[in-house]
């Protein structure tokens, strides 16, 4: 199980919670299961997520490896020049 920390407006479409756990091993398994864990947050992982890996910000990079020594936190995509 991996442990992802929720940023912002994700919190609330996830139950209020901070912190959620889903068994994954890459980004695109992270993103189908809490699609399935969390119907709510399925629209906004559709628009578009980006996931911050040992505070290194990825976006669509759905084959990176993750695991549960990884500091995993998913955020709406971050934009800006």
């Amino acid at each position: 199980m991996v442990k992802v920390k929720l940023w912002g407006s994700l919190r609330t479409l996830a139950d209020g919670n901070e912190y959620v756990e889903v068994e994954a091993s890459n980004f695109k398994q992270l993103l189908d299961q809490l699609s399935t864990k969390y119907p709510a947050l399925k629209p906004q992982i559709k628009r578009g997520v980006s996931l911050a890996l040992d505070g290194v910000i990825y976006r669509e990079a759905w084959f990176t490896e993750i695991s549960d020594e990884n500091e995993i936190v998913l955020m709406p995509y971050m934009v800006g020049g």
